[in-house]
């Protein structure tokens, strides 16, 4: 029930001294075989060996993921199950009689943290999101010099945000997937959100009330766009879609959600809010149906008022269909009039008990899992929540993932919510922009401090990238949180970053990594959990600051953080064979490109004011020269190519990073998927501004007075729209292209 508590916390160092404490080591998991206990009667008349105990749990799944990640390595690590002497997770990495190391874990996302710890502060290698060391492992596995414990401070580890399937790929396929749930769970992640694949439950669930698969497919949109529709935003852009890749989608959902439950994880479903098709008051005599009105220009979802009668009813079928698509969960996640919506008057506190009354009708016992994020959720949904009736909330929860754990000035999510459970998280990057950094500063500061608060309601972490696998640095920082209850020391964690990162001691990475802590992860406090973005990215304007309306200016010195860029490309050669740095030369050059974008604009506004044609015509050429730097340089990582992003996507995905859309009268959001791709500077980006800069120079020669405004958003659908293929194999050396660039921004 919704309620304040306190969330004990455990220092890394000697917190699993009690870890086998009456229960001991229960099962084994390791390559090699071992000889069974036959239970029978030894040579000894006076010895009879006893049954081995039952074990708590399997260790097999956990095995199956370093089998996936670690190949060849993976039997050197031996995996112990033990019985828990509570509910905390908790590891212990020793010295191994059978293989190189023993982890030993009370669950299999112990067991798995307790890897992925070894790893980084043992092994110094990181398997991350994305990029990995891995090729650095000695083929013997060190073991570690004195045992290392570790228990999690908080209950719940979170991730992602309910747009990550649109931003990071609506269309990826399992293997994708698989890679980014082992991932998360070696970096402790137990509660994962997947929202995709609901269409199919709504589609059967509106059949069920007379709707035929027309009418579902003019209200469902394309696969890119269905978070907003969950989230009541909009309906049916870019419908219908082909069946057979609908049911592609299904099949991979199928597949993450049983993946997690094989781990012990919890996938966190949708849960039914009320949203319903056109025309259902009209079909159902009597049901109470609220239009919702527009959201940044696209018309919502109707809602039906949750006290309804026809409301138990739906929400009965949507949670049947669910479950026979992709079972059940112990965790729901769903908000009440996401970003604005009309309440009609329909009392918020009631309606909220409604569904979860409807809630825990179908899954007695389940967290209902809000968003905490401009103003959502209301004091009055929890306030009745907390004194509904006792048969309906008594054994039910509620947990915020707050957005907004390090953005402003000041924050007290325990006078917001009142002692509402919720999990510290950051949203620290939105759309999938090409961005990075972190509000790393605030992390470890805000988080401990909240931890240890008297009374304190705090009882997890959320990681809400609104796309994953962007900004590994700033991924591993904050999924150790979790695991750290005390004040983590920034210094000291970015100054070894670099040899776990690479997989070696390296001096000129470790300085590189020393000023990038300085710079893009000592983001000041502020009202932005994010960095700056690309001004490539932008529409064409020279007062431009950033790509998306209210996105943030520079928020770190830009000369030192080209400084470490030019510093990580002189480390030693040898590093070109590993993954993570070839990664990150590739991402670090391109961010201090795009920072130089900043510097660029106002100099060409200068020259365009003042009329200054031969400095006009100078700055614009290098304008257009970075851009096909940049372009170049991400050709040569598949990770950045506009071919691997679309994958099987057609103008859903195209739209969604460019014109996020159709054209509509309030339409804010083009470019706030915007990322910088291969493919997409150059025949998006660069082709907007060259086109700005020939309709200036008239005017900046005398030779016009005025100069027409193009159609940006047209060039932008055209684009989508043209189904071009784009490479989906990079091409070039990253280093060679990475030097060229360096030295045409040291030229500057």
């Amino acid at each position: 029930m919704i309620g304040r508590r306190r969330v004990m916390g455990y220092g890394i160092a000697g917190a699993l001294g009690a870890i086998g404490v009456g229960s001991g080591l229960v099962a084994r998991s390791v390559a090699r075989s071992v000889p069974p206990d036959t239970g029978r009667v030894d040579a000894s008349p006076t010895r009879v060996s006893k049954p081995a105990p039952a074990p708590p749990f399997d260790t097999a799944p956990a095995r199956g993921v370093l089998e996936r990640l670690l190949a060849g390595r993976a039997g050197q690590i031996e995996l112990l199950a033990v019985r828990a002497a509570d509910d905390v997770d908790r590891y212990r990495i020793r010295t191994s009689v059978l293989a190189a190391v023993t982890v030993e874990g009370t669950s299999n996302a112990a067991l798995l943290a307790g890897v992925g710890w070894y790893l980084k502060y043992v092994a110094d290698v990181t398997v991350s999101l994305p990029g990995d060391s891995l090729g650095q492992l000695p083929a013997v596995l060190p073991a570690p010099r004195a045992p290392i414990s570790g228990a999690a401070a908080v209950k719940h580890r979170f991730a992602l945000n309910d747009t990550e399937n649109g931003y990071a790929g609506a269309y990826r396929s399992w293997a994708e997937w698989e890679r980014t749930l082992d991932v998360l769970a070696l970096h402790g992640f137990t509660e994962v959100l997947i929202p995709a694949g609901q269409d199919e439950v709504y589609r059967r669930v509106f059949a069920d009330f007379g709707y035929r698969p027309d009418e579902l497919d003019a209200w469902i949109p394309a696969a890119s766009y269905q978070p907003w529709w969950l989230l009541g935003n909009l309906q049916g852009f870019d419908a219908p879609e082909d069946p057979a890749v609908r049911q592609a989608g299904v099949t991979v959902v199928q597949q993450a959600v049983d993946r997690l439950r094989e781990l012990g994880l919890t996938p966190v479903l949708p849960g039914y809010p009320g949203e319903v098709p056109p025309g259902f008051a009209q079909r159902n005599a009597g049901a109470r149906v609220l239009a919702q009105g527009v959201w940044n220009g696209y018309q919502r979802p109707d809602w039906l008022d949750p006290r309804d009668p026809h409301f138990a009813q739906i929400a009965e079928s949507f949670y049947r269909h669910q479950a026979d698509l992709y079972g059940h969960s112990t965790a729901y996640k769903m908000d009440l009039l996401h970003e604005g919506g009309n309440s009609g008057g329909v009392p918020m506190g009631d309606a909220a008990v409604a569904v979860m009354t409807a809630l825990q009708t179908a899954r007695p016992g389940a967290t209902w899992v809000m968003l905490g994020w401009d103003g959502n959720p209301r004091r009055d949904v929890l306030d009745a929540l907390r004194n509904c009736a006792p048969a309906v909330c008594a054994r039910s929860e509620v947990l915020i993932v707050d957005g907004c754990s390090d953005r402003f000035a000041t924050l007290d999510r325990e006078a917001d919510w009142d002692g509402t459970a919720y999990a510290f998280g950051t949203i620290p990057n939105f759309g999938g922009r090409s961005l990075l950094g972190a509000n790393a500063a605030t992390w470890s500061d805000r988080y401990p401090k909240a931890l240890a608060a008297n009374g304190t309601a705090l009882s997890g972490i959320a990681w809400l990238p609104e796309a994953s696998s962007h900004d590994p640095a700033a991924f591993e920082l904050f999924a150790e949180l979790a695991w750290r209850p005390d004040p983590l020391d920034l210094s000291d964690w970015f100054a070894h970053y670099a040899a776990r990162r690479y997989g070696t001691v390296d001096a000129a990475a470790t300085q590189a990594w020393q000023t990038f802590a300085q710079t893009a992860y000592s983001l000041p406090p502020g009202t932005y959990s994010q960095a700056q973005d690309s001004l490539f990215s932008a529409w064409p304007d020279l007062s431009a600051t950033s790509a998306v309306a209210g996105g943030p200016q520079m928020r770190y010195d830009g000369t030192s953080f080209q400084s470490a860029v030019g510093m990580l490309l002189q480390a030693d050669a040898a590093l070109h064979t590993v993954d993570a740095y070839r990664y990150d030369i590739v991402d670090f050059t391109r961010q201090a490109l795009a920072n130089h974008a900043r510097v660029l604009l106002p100099k060409i506004k200068a020259a365009y004011t003042g009329h200054d044609l031969p400095g006009f015509q100078t700055l614009t050429k290098r304008w257009l020269d970075a851009m096909g730097l940049m372009d170049t340089l991400l050709a040569t990582d598949e990770r950045f190519l506009l071919g691997t992003w679309l994958r099987s996507g057609g103008y859903d995905a195209r739209s969604l990073i460019t014109t996020w859309g159709g054209r509509t009268p309030a339409a804010s959001l083009h470019d706030y998927g915007g990322r910088e791709l291969s493919g997409l500077v150059a025949d998006v980006y660069a082709p907007r501004w060259r086109r700005h800069f020939a309709a200036l120079e008239p005017v900046v020669a005398g030779t016009a007075k005025t100069w027409a405004q193009a159609d940006w958003f047209g060039m932008d659908d055209a684009w989508a729209r043209s189904g071009k293929a784009y490479p989906v194999t990079a091409v070039g050396d990253p280093f060679a292209v990475a030097s060229d660039v360096m030295a045409f921004l040291v030229a500057a």
